[in-house]
């Protein structure tokens, strides 16, 4: 028994230092080399209120174009989905609510799915394309401005990765959008 029991202890002690010290060390390092250094993205709104852009915000005012639902309430805490498959009737009718609340606000408009449906980690700050045009007619109604100035900010916040499809960081949106009334 002694011979089964030291060298299960040397690995174990091999494999603690691997995984949770040098792996970790390894992880800050590549996270040093991103242009925020690991720590994410801050941005500053016109009052000076700073938010991390690359976590999902609430944003349900008619003057703002909307972010995608979240199944945590934009809690970084608690990132998560809400685990609630397509069959779920709860999930149904809540995805119902937001389609009926999004028509509402954008007649006419066709309804993207991630405008409706919560993402993975529920902290998703980014819409499609797709998405936003839906919402420039009453954003441009609701802040006085002309669709074309509020379609022109859309398509200067649209992110074209080289890979993956187009989106746009609803924070910096409508941190921009403020100041087109300022």
């Amino acid at each position: 028994m002694k011979q089964q029991i030291l060298p299960a202890l040397r690995l174990t002690l091999v494999l603690m230092i691997l995984c949770a010290g040098v792996y970790t060390l390894l992880l800050s390092g590549f996270a040093g080399l991103t242009p925020e250094k690991g720590k994410g993205e801050k941005i500053a709104d016109r009052n000076g209120k700073s938010y991390y852009a690359n976590i999902g915000q609430r944003f349900d005012s008619v003057i703002y174009f909307n972010s995608r639902p979240s199944a945590v309430a934009y809690n970084a805490a608690g990132s998560g989905g809400s685990n609630k498959g397509p069959n779920n009737p709860g999930y149904l009718k809540e995805v119902q609510q937001r389609v009926e609340a999004f028509r509402q606000n954008n007649p006419g408009a066709v309804i993207p799915a991630d405008i409706v449906t919560a993402s993975g980690s529920g902290l998703d700050p980014d819409i499609s394309v797709a998405a936003a045009n839906a919402q420039v007619a009453r954003i441009a109604t609701a802040r006085k401005l002309s669709q074309q100035a509020v379609q022109e900010l859309v398509n200067q916040h649209t992110n074209r990765p080289l890979l993956g499809p187009q989106k746009i960081n609803v924070l910096k949106l409508n941190i921009d959008l403020d100041k087109l009334n300022h």
